[in-house]
């Protein structure tokens, strides 16, 4: 079976663990396309720069306090105006970053490949720095003093904001075959939501880590392992009534948020995730579509498909827009009720790995050639 999203699948073995790379496709797309696209209006550029390039790793520049902070996969961490695009600081480590950047509570927290947890203040000094149990892919979360941080090995640990003393531990059950993923953790109500290999959503306690309830996203179908993989490889998204997910080869799906029942779902693919608003649930899928269905019905409101890349990172919703990247180095707005294309404009070529940063005006990409750039979203 070949993937359609040329995924890193990971394969637990007695001898080890092993990487299967599915065969690229060719894809060809129709000259109307291509020419609708070079017609779009441009994204309004506001700054850019360049930090080291990211190969394996994925970084989310996050906005706090009128600063963006930037991590590359060498080791350094750096601190931005938003605004202007002004370099405040930068710091380099010994080892190399593999995930991040989590930011609140006044920490900007970063894991690496060697299952370190770093916090640093706003200034770059570092507050304190533990070690769990393997590689951290995903960028550590922090909310009401307790920082969440998931692990490879499918643990998710609750550490003290305060000095990075650990709290608790989840251990979820990982099968002989899962993708191997940047699948974070979302923090919402006192709680941290979680997908997992085998298409489960689950549920805990912030404070102690007890679950309090585990749903079934989709069910494993097709004869081969391969073929059977369904796992939950984007971070849930959450309101205060629902909280919503998408499996790899399954469905999406929201859930009432207090007790776990499932609201709706519908056949979709996804392995860069989803996002929502007030109305919709927006939805990156496999081929380079992306859809919207009714937040409280599941009805399917838009598909988009047009957009000249078949790898598409997860929606940032900006004011009126959908923000979506893709693997050549685009970024893309698209209008949120019917998802028409208003603009778009080019980076420096190179994937764009992890989903648009809000900023109070525009987003941010992080390029894995290390290009940093900032748009506007007013026109």
């Amino acid at each position: 079976m070949t993937n359609p999203f040329d995924l890193r699948i990971v394969e637990s073995m007695s001898t080890g663990i092993s990487d299967i790379f599915a065969t690229e496709e060719v894809i060809v797309y129709e000259k109307e396309e291509l020419d609708a696209l070079k017609a779009a209006d441009k994204i309004p550029l506001k700054w850019k720069d360049k930090v080291g390039e990211s190969q394996l790793a994925s970084f989310l520049p996050v906005y706090d306090k009128e600063a963006l902070y930037v991590a590359d996969e060498e080791g350094k961490l750096t601190k931005y105006d938003a605004a202007t695009g002004e370099k405040i600081w930068q710091i380099k480590t010994q080892g190399k970053f593999s995930s991040g950047i989590g930011v609140g509570e006044g920490l900007i927290l970063i894991g690496t490949y060697k299952g370190e947890v770093l916090a640093y203040n706003e200034y770059g000094h570092i507050v304190w720095q533990v070690l769990v149990t393997s590689e951290i892919l995903s960028p550590p979360q922090v909310q009401n003093n307790i920082v969440v941080v998931r692990t490879v090995d499918g643990r998710i640990f609750g550490l003290d904001a305060i000095d990075g003393s650990r709290k608790w531990v989840y251990q979820g059950a990982t099968p002989s075959l899962t993708v191997r993923s940047t699948a974070g953790v979302t923090l919402a109500h006192g709680a941290v939501f979680a997908g997992f290999p085998g298409g489960k959503l689950i549920a805990m306690s912030l404070f102690n880590g007890n679950v309090g309830w585990e749903a079934v996203v989709s069910q494993p179908r097709g004869v081969t392992e391969l073929e059977r993989i369904t796992d939950i490889t984007s971070a849930p998204v959450v309101n205060n009534q629902f909280v919503c997910t998408v499996s790899y080869q399954g469905r999406a799906a929201c859930f009432v948020i207090n007790e776990g029942s499932q609201i709706w779902s519908r056949e979709s693919s996804s392995s860069a995730g989803l996002t929502m608003d007030k109305d919709y649930l927006y939805v990156t899928e496999e081929k380079g579509v992306v859809a919207a269905y009714d937040l409280i019905s599941g009805a399917t409101m838009w598909k988009q498909s047009k957009l000249g890349s078949k790898k598409l990172t997860r929606p940032l919703i900006q004011g009126q827009y959908v923000v979506v990247a893709d693997d050549r180095g685009f970024v893309n707005l698209l209008r949120n009720y019917d998802g028409v294309l208003i603009a778009r404009s080019a980076t420096d070529g190179s994937l764009i790995k992890t989903f648009p940063s809000a900023l109070p005006d525009g987003f941010a990409v992080q390029t894995e050639k290390g290009g940093i750039f900032a748009f506007s979203t007013q026109f």
